[in-house]
C-alpha cells in the first residue's frame, strides 16, 4: 500500500515538488552519513563523475554509491545537480560523487573539474536501450520533460509502431550520438568506459572492484560483495513492487530479441549507423 501511494505521488506531483523532496532526502541522507559513519579510507579524488545516458541503471548506481560502505571508504557523499538547478559553477561541488550526468563527452570535457577527479561512463546495447526506454516511457517513468507527450503517443500505437516512433525520437534527442561521443573520445586515465552488461552480469564483482579502484575507492572485497547483494536487481525490484510496473523492469541484457523484428532492425540501423560496431556488440548477439 505504501509503495503504491509513493508511485501515485511520483506520477502526480508537480516537478518542482519532486525536486524539493529529492533535494531534502539527499541532504538528510548525507547528513546522517557524516554524523554516523566514520571514514576509514579517504579517496584521493576531489570529485567522481558518473556519466551515462538514460536506461543504463542510473538509479542502481545512485543506490550503490550512496551507501554507507562507499562513504566509509571514500569520504565522498553523492550529489545530483538536477535537484539543485545546476546552479553550482563547477556543476558538482568538491568532495562529492556527481550522479547521473547525462552529458555527451564534449560537454563533459568543457565542464570545470578539479585535476584530482575520476569519471566513468556506462553504456549499454542500444537495442536494449530502445526496449527499456519504450516500456519505461509508456508505463512508469516519472512525468518530466517530454515524457507525458511521448507517453500519449506510445499508448495510441501498437508496440511495434511505438518502438519505431521511439527509435526516431531518441535519435533526434541525440541519445545515440551521446553514446558515440564517449566511445570516440581520446583515451584518458581519468575516464573509464563501463559496459552495462559487465556491470550487471556474472562477473559483476570483478567489474565493480575494477570500477571502484579506478575511482580511487578501496572497498574490501567482502564488503563489496555485501554491497552488491544488497542492491541486486531482484531485491530492488522486490522493494519497488506495489501492483504497479517497476521502474527497474528486468534489467536484462538481450531483451531486445523478444521485441525486434526486421522492420525495427532496419529502422534501428538507419538511426544508429555504425554505432554497434563502435561499441563492439555483435549485431546478432550480445556477448556477456
Amino acid at each position: 500500500m505504501f509503495n503504491r501511494a509513493m508511485m501515485f505521488a511520483k506520477q502526480h506531483s508537480p516537478d518542482s515538488v519532486r525536486v524539493i523532496a529529492r533535494r531534502a532526502q539527499l541532504e538528510a541522507h548525507n547528513a546522517r552519513l557524516r554524523l554516523t559513519v566514520p571514514v576509514t579510507n579517504r579517496c584521493e579524488s576531489v570529485n567522481i563523475y558518473h556519466c551515462a545516458v538514460r536506461k543504463t541503471a542510473s538509479q542502481w548506481v545512485k543506490s550503490v554509491f550512496s551507501d554507507p560502505i562507499v562513504y566509509r571508504h571514500s569520504g565522498l557523499v553523492t550529489y545530483d545537480p538536477r535537484y539543485y538547478g545546476w546552479k553550482d559553477p563547477r556543476v558538482v561541488p568538491p568532495n562529492r560523487i556527481g550522479l547521473s550526468l547525462y552529458f555527451p563527452y564534449k560537454r563533459f570535457s568543457k565542464m570545470p573539474k578539479p585535476d584530482a577527479h575520476r569519471a566513468f561512463f556506462i553504456y549499454r546495447d542500444p537495442r536494449d536501450l530502445v526496449v527499456s526506454s519504450y516500456f519505461s516511457t509508456r508505463d512508469s517513468h516519472t512525468p518530466m520533460g517530454d515524457v507525458l507527450e511521448v507517453r500519449a503517443i506510445l499508448r495510441e500505437k501498437s508496440k511495434k509502431d511505438g518502438m519505431l516512433h521511439l527509435i526516431d525520437h531518441l535519435a533526434k534527442k541525440g541519445m545515440f550520438n551521446a553514446v558515440r561521443s564517449w566511445v570516440d573520445a581520446p583515451p584518458s586515465e581519468k575516464v573509464r568506459l563501463v559496459r552495462y552488461e559487465d556491470l550487471t552480469g556474472e562477473h559483476q564483482l570483478d567489474e565493480m572492484e575494477a570500477l571502484m579502484r579506478h575511482c580511487g575507492i578501496a572497498v574490501p572485497r567482502p564488503e563489496l560483495t555485501v554491497l552488491l547483494e544488497k542492491y541486486s536487481f531482484d531485491r530492488m525490484n522486490d522493494r519497488k513492487k506495489a501492483g504497479a510496473v517497476s521502474h527497474y523492469r528486468k534489467g536484462q541484457s538481450g531483451d531486445w530479441r523478444n521485441h525486434f523484428d526486421d522492420d525495427l532492425t532496419r529502422e534501428f540501423a538507419r538511426a544508429t549507423g555504425n554505432l554497434m560496431d563502435k561499441l563492439g556488440y555483435d549485431k546478432d548477439a550480445v556477448s556477456n
